[in-house]
């Protein structure tokens, strides 16, 4: 009878967790993995059991993927059937317990590049992201799906390494680029890759590696400076909007009393965000139509951006315009969080979400179902970076360094 396993990949920014058995262990000592373990009953309950009994962050991670079982023939311990998980993981605190000697979080082409426990790459690439999972992800933000990207231009890249397919890479970088063109990050980080990589594709493998790591740290930086904004303000009480992961760093960094949260329709992605702030904050959730109440009684407005256009103009969720008409007549300042990668080298389509989704009937309308809008700069106070707060002159810098990085062909 084969034996039923999980293998559970944790990832943190662009990286997931290896651990490597200790002598302790049954099967395979010394050898590299990933989270796993026997899956006697429901293999989604053990994946969850083998994440707290092994790292302790069974709190910190929520499933992304599930792949299809694959069996394993080992002539020493039988067959196994692999059932595969990946993971988000919101820390890297890990507490490992007497299976693991050592572990370490680390691109996942690593893995290829270690003595691991059997077809450990095969369960990955049964989970990993491809070009089709950015293009269709219409729930994460654009710094998230930048990550994205650059895994999937990063392990593409070490399969075609194996041949020496710059052609290949370059075919996928340019399907990346396509996956979501309204969002100059996912473009910027990509073309960054490919303009810094020499051609071959262990150049850009290696180049996508350091682009993501860049970006992580980035991130955190602008978050960084956002919160020391609102700290210089003495803000209180902040209205945000839809999800950004730099806004949530932003907050938890300068911690005000009170946080109030538009639903952010189409999606509603901020109740998800209210709920994922209230085990810190004293929090609201609020209707779309209540924005301009809830601004009026906000200290800042701080959002994140889509994209940061070089004439200045802000692309984020729709809803974003009226709570900066609302924060100028309450004289509250708006501030917009993001990274410099976000500023685009020229203005990008702005496009409607699925008109059906508001209205199916059958009356001769002219529906618009908007997702994103963009924002006038006259109603930004400002946009802070990794590099602090850009002026035009910075935004329209930028946008020329990313322009020269898209001529990599």
């Amino acid at each position: 009878m084969p034996t039923h396993v999980v293998t559970v990949f944790l990832r943190h920014g662009a990286d997931v967790l290896l651990l490597r058995r200790s002598d302790d262990v049954g099967s395979y000592p010394g050898q590299w993995g990933a989270v796993a373990g026997h899956a006697e009953g429901d293999p989604d309950e053990q994946a969850r059991v083998e994440i707290a009994e092994e790292t302790g962050l069974a709190d910190a991670a929520s499933l992304v993927r599930r792949g299809d079982p694959f069996e394993v023939d080992d002539p020493e311990h039988g067959t196994w059937v692999v059932h595969p998980y990946l993971f988000d993981c919101a820390g890297r605190d890990v507490d490992p317990n007497w299976e693991t000697e050592r572990f370490e979080w680390v691109p996942p082409t690593a893995i290829r590049e270690r003595e691991t426990v059997p077809e450990l790459w095969q369960s990955y690439d049964a989970v990993r992201p491809r070009v089709e999972t950015v293009a269709g992800d219409d729930h994460h933000g654009s710094a998230y799906l930048s990550l994205r990207a650059l895994d999937v231009l990063r392990d593409e890249a070490a399969l075609a390494a194996d041949d020496g397919g710059w052609t290949a890479v370059a075919d996928v970088a340019r399907e990346l680029l396509d996956a979501k063109p309204g969002m100059a990050v996912v473009r910027n980080r990509v073309n960054r890759a490919m303009a810094t990589a020499d051609r071959t594709a262990a150049g850009v493998e290696r180049a996508a590696r350091e682009v993501a790591a860049d970006a992580v740290d980035a991130d955190d930086r602008a978050a960084s400076e956002a919160a020391a904004e609102l700290d210089a303000l003495g803000a209180d009480a902040v209205f945000t909007l839809s999800r950004s992961g730099t806004v949530s760093a932003a907050l938890r960094d300068a911690n005000p009393g009170h946080v109030v949260v538009a639903e952010s329709r189409p999606g509603g992605e901020g109740v998800g965000v209210a709920e994922s702030l209230a085990d810190g904050f004293d929090v609201t959730l609020t209707t779309d139509a209540n924005v301009p109440a809830a601004v009026e009684a906000a200290d800042a407005v701080l959002v994140g951006a889509d994209a940061v256009f070089p004439d200045g103009r802000v692309v984020n969720k729709v809803g974003t315009r009226a709570a900066a008409l609302a924060a100028r007549d309450a004289d509250a300042p708006v501030l917009v969080v993001c990274a410099a990668d976000k500023v685009a080298p020229e203005p990008l389509p702005v496009e409607d979400g699925d008109s059906s989704a508001l209205y199916d009937g059958d009356a001769p309308l002219d529906v618009r179902n908007p997702v994103f809008e963009a924002v006038p700069a006259r109603l930004v106070d400002a946009v802070v970076t990794e590099r602090g707060r850009l002026d035009a002159d910075d935004v329209q810098r930028i946008a020329a360094e990313h322009r020269d990085r898209a001529d990599w062909e």
